[in-house]
C-alpha cells in the first residue's frame, strides 16, 4: 500500500511530492513521458511562489537561474510598479523548464519515487484506498490519489469529474527557434507590433534560442496537433510584415484562450491539483503558480490525514480554499483576454483601464490579482490578518521564512506566555519578535496562512484544535 500516488509529474506534481515527503509520507510519481518536456509553457515565477520556494528553502536554486523584473503590468498595460506587500514584490522570470528540472530535484532529494514512462489508464477506489491501473497493465494501490495530470486529465475523466467551461476562440502558435535577423531589428518591429497586437511577442532564452508567439489565423480543429513551421513563418509575415529569418526549430506547439473549471476538487481518497482542476488562457502567466500553490495547500493536509491526526472536514478545505482562487484566476484572464481584443469596444475599456491603473490602488489591487498577494481564505469572523498568507517577517532572531522549511504549523509568539506544548509533534513554538506584526502572536499554517492571532490560550488552544487536531494530551 502506497500512501500517495500524484499522477502527472509536472511542477504541480513534483511540488506536491516534495510537501508530502516533508512529513514522511510515501509518494510515488507516474508520469506518462518517458524524459522530461522541452517545452517552455511558463516564463516565470510570482510573489506568492517565490514565496513558496523561500518557506521552503529553494529560493536561491531559483535566483541562480532566473531574473528578476518589475510588477505592474495587466493585459499588458505597462504602469509604475505598485507596493505590494510582499518581500519578494517582483516577476522571476525563469523558463519552464528550468522550473521543471529544479522542482523535480528537490523532489528526488526528499525521496520521492518519481517513475517515468507510467501511464494512468484506470481508477476505482473503495473505503480504504485507491486502485491504479497503468497502461502496461501493473496495478497499484494507495491511500490517496492525486491528478496532476494537466488539462486533458486522465483521472479527471476517470473519475467521472464534469470541467464545464468555454472552448478555444483565438489561438496563439509558439515555439523555440533560431533567427537569422538582428536582434536590435526584431526588437524594433516587435515594439511597433505590439502597440496593438499584444499576442505577438519574440524573446531570447539563451543558447541562440528565441521563443516567438504569434496569433493564429483562426482555430485548428484538432488542438493538440501543433503546427508547421512554414504555417508560423506565414503568419509572423502576416503580423509583423517579416519572419524574422526563422529557422532550425526546436519545438512548436499551440494554445487557445480555452477556460475550465472541474466541477470538484475531490472525489472520495481521490484529489485534483493544477491544470487538472482548471485551465485558463496563459495572460499574466498565472497557471504554474497556482498549480504549485495547490499543492502547497494540498500537501500538509493530505499528510495529516495518513498520519491520523487530521481534523474533521481538514481534507475538504481543500476544494473550499483552492476552487475559489481559481474561479477567480479564471475570471481575470478572461478579462485579459477582452482587453487583447482589437475590437473597438474592447480598445475603449483597454483605455479606460489604463486611466484607471494610474490611481495606486487600482493598479495595486490588479497586481494582487496576478501574483497571488491579496488571497484571504474564509476562515471566519476576526482580525484582518486571518486566512491572509504571511508575508516574510523580519524578526530580532532572523526572518520567518527561515523557521517554516520543515512544512509543520508555527506559532509566532510575541509575549512569551502561550503554549503549544499539547501539539509539539505538529507545530513549532517561536518566541520572538517583530517590528512588522502588530498582533502579539500569530499560528500559521504549515501553508504560511494565518490560522489565529491574539493573545488568549483558550482562543490559541481551539485554533490548534482546528487546524491541527487533538493534542497529546501531555
Amino acid at each position: 500500500m502506497i500512501d500517495v500516488i500524484i499522477a502527472g509529474g509536472g511542477p504541480t506534481g513534483m511540488m506536491l511530492g516534495a510537501e508530502l515527503r516533508l512529513h514522511g509520507v510515501g509518494v510515488v510519481v507516474l508520469e506518462k513521458d518517458a524524459e522530461q518536456s522541452k517545452v517552455v509553457r511558463s516564463m516565470g515565477l510570482h510573489a506568492r511562489s517565490i514565496e513558496v520556494m523561500d518557506q521552503r528553502g529553494l529560493l536561491e536554486r531559483f535566483l541562480e537561474h532566473g531574473t528578476k523584473h518589475p510588477l505592474g503590468s495587466f493585459a499588458g498595460i505597462r504602469k509604475p510598479p505598485p507596493a505590494v506587500d510582499s518581500a519578494h514584490a517582483y516577476l522571476l522570470a525563469i523558463p519552464q523548464t528550468i522550473t521543471d528540472r529544479l522542482l523535480i530535484d528537490h523532489a528526488a532529494e526528499v525521496g520521492v519515487d518519481i517513475r517515468r514512462g507510467r501511464e494512468v489508464t484506470g481508477v476505482s477506489q473503495d473505503e480504504d484506498g485507491v486502485d491504479v491501473e497503468l497502461a502496461d497493465g501493473t496495478r497499484l494501490r494507495s491511500r490517496y490519489l492525486v491528478g496532476c495530470d494537466g488539462g486533458r486529465s486522465t483521472v479527471r475523466k476517470l473519475l467521472g469529474v464534469d470541467f464545464p467551461g468555454e472552448p478555444t476562440t483565438v489561438e496563439t502558435l509558439l515555439g523555440e527557434m533560431e533567427l537569422t535577423e538582428d536582434w536590435d531589428t526584431v526588437l524594433a518591429v516587435m515594439t511597433e507590433v505590439r502597440k496593438t497586437q499584444l499576442r505577438f511577442g519574440v524573446s531570447p532564452i539563451g543558447d541562440g534560442l528565441y521563443r516567438v508567439g504569434v496569433p493564429a489565423d483562426g482555430v485548428s480543429d484538432n488542438p493538440q496537433v501543433p503546427p508547421t513551421f512554414d504555417e508560423i513563418k506565414k503568419q509572423l509575415k502576416a503580423v509583423a510584415g517579416t519572419d524574422f529569418g526563422v529557422h532550425s526549430p526546436r519545438w512548436l506547439s499551440r494554445f487557445g484562450d480555452a477556460t475550465r473549471l472541474a466541477e470538484h476538487y475531490r472525489v472520495g481518497r481521490a484529489f485534483l491539483a493544477g491544470d487538472a482542476a482548471h485551465i485558463h488562457p496563459p495572460v499574466g502567466g498565472q497557471g504554474l503558480n497556482l498549480g504549485v500553490q495547490d499543492a502547497f495547500n494540498l500537501g500538509w493536509k493530505l499528510a495529516a490525514a495518513i498520519d491520523g491526526w487530521a481534523p474533521e472536514g481538514l481534507l475538504d478545505t481543500y476544494e473550499t480554499e483552492r476552487r475559489p482562487v481559481a474561479a477567480a484566476v479564471l475570471d481575470n484572464t478572461r478579462a485579459q483576454m477582452h482587453l487583447m481584443s482589437l475590437e473597438p469596444g474592447a480598445q475603449a475599456v483597454r483605455r479606460l483601464l489604463s486611466e484607471l491603473m494610474d490611481i495606486d490602488e487600482v493598479s495595486r489591487y490588479l497586481t494582487e490579482k496576478t501574483t497571488a498577494t491579496a488571497i484571504r481564505y474564509d476562515f471566519g469572523d476576526g482580525h484582518d490578518l486571518l486566512g491572509r498568507r504571511m508575508r516574510d517577517l523580519e524578526l530580532k532572531q532572523g526572518h520567518l521564512y527561515g523557521l517554516m522549511r520543515g512544512g509543520r504549523g508555527l506559532l509566532l509568539d510575541q509575549t512569551g506566555r502561550l503554549s503549544v506544548r499539547e501539539w509539539g509533534d505538529r507545530v513549532d513554538h517561536v518566541v520572538d519578535v517583530s517590528e512588522e506584526l502588530d498582533v502579539p502572536a500569530v499560528l500559521l499554517r504549515p501553508d504560511g496562512h494565518v490560522a489565529w492571532t491574539g493573545e488568549d490560550q483558550q482562543e490559541l488552544s481551539a485554533a490548534l484544535r482546528r487546524w491541527f487536531g487533538e493534542g497529546e494530551g501531555l
